[in-house]
């Protein structure tokens, strides 16, 4: 996912829960449950369909203080890999 124009959300079915009983977050789909990290919860959190690709990279460096390259690419990375999935809409 490279384009600076789309705007990524969760594809339609996916939702993103606390567990309760392990801690941290699980990412549900129909037929699938995969275990996130909390920084893949901050990323999905932001992938609301409304903000683009640079918007999300933008809050996440503003708010973590850290190197927006680096963001950017790992916040591609982590979106494409979703997206080839299923999970997320482009």
């Amino acid at each position: 996912m490279t384009d600076t124009g789309s705007k990524p959300r969760l594809a339609a079915g996916v939702r993103i829960r606390e567990d309760r009983v392990r801690g941290g977050h699980n990412m549900l789909a129909p037929e699938h449950v995969l275990r996130i990290n909390a920084s893949t919860a901050a990323i999905l959190a932001l992938c609301d369909g409304q903000r683009s690709l640079p918007a999300i990279v933008d809050h996440l460096a503003r708010d973590y203080a850290a190197d927006r390259t680096r963001i950017e690419r790992d916040v591609t990375a982590l979106l494409g890999d979703l997206a080839s999935r299923g999970l997320i809409d482009p």
